[in-house]
């Protein structure tokens, strides 16, 4: 008989996407690949969904894993699982191109108008893009001041757009635990924010479905 050969032991998600950047540090360029293979369907389903537009979200893509290329020592474990630190990523440049298209569209409506129209418009979308800047710093924010594990189910679940079971199995908690921090960490933003955020609970509660 031949000699029988140990199967290869799987390492565990976070382990094996931790190994990836591990690799890419090293300068291995295969290792963007995996990675780009690895995350490509939920990162893409998470840049379209915010953009509305193919073309658009694959620049996101291909602008998301070229910067962990460049520097993959940008991730912060402390902070979550790599998994959500993608997809807060993909979410935050797909939020940019957002502001770059609409900027542009905005700018060629201004060009075919009345000066003296479109002045008190300019005003009116510099106030509400500062607002808008301001409110996503406080939620980003209050978000770093919760414990790690209610910050990635909180982040996988809104900026992934995963439901909670998907949650449950990226982060290998069970469901009824992934279900206690999101409500918690819901609750603790509630109170930092000084307001109710949108989606709220309910959200948090309906993401089972």
């Amino acid at each position: 008989m031949g000699t029988v050969s140990r199967p290869t032991r799987r390492l565990p998600d976070g382990a094996a996407d931790l190994d990836l950047l591990r690799r890419i540090s090293a300068g291995d360029r295969s290792a963007v690949a995996d990675l780009y293979d690895r995350f490509r369907r939920p990162a893409f389903a998470l840049a379209r969904r915010v953009l509305a537009d193919d073309v658009l979200a694959e620049d996101v893509l291909q602008d998301v894993f070229l910067s962990v290329w460049r520097d993959p020592s940008a991730f912060d474990g402390s902070r979550g699982s790599v998994a959500s630190w993608l997809l807060a990523m993909v979410h935050h440049k797909a939020v940019d191109a957002v502001r770059r298209e609409e900027s542009h569209r905005r700018r060629r409506t201004r060009a075919e108008e009345d000066l003296a129209l479109t002045a008190p418009t300019r005003i009116g979308d510099v106030e509400e893009e500062a607002v808008d800047r301001v409110a996503a710093e406080r939620v980003r924010t209050a978000l770093r001041a919760l414990p790690e594990a209610q910050r990635e189910a909180l982040t996988l679940a809104y900026y992934g757009g995963y439901t909670q079971r998907e949650v449950a199995a990226l982060t290998g908690a069970p469901l009824g635990t992934v279900k206690s921090r999101m409500l918690t960490g819901m609750r603790r933003l509630e109170e930092m924010l000084g307001t109710g955020l949108p989606g709220g609970t309910s959200r948090a509660d309906g993401a089972a479905r």
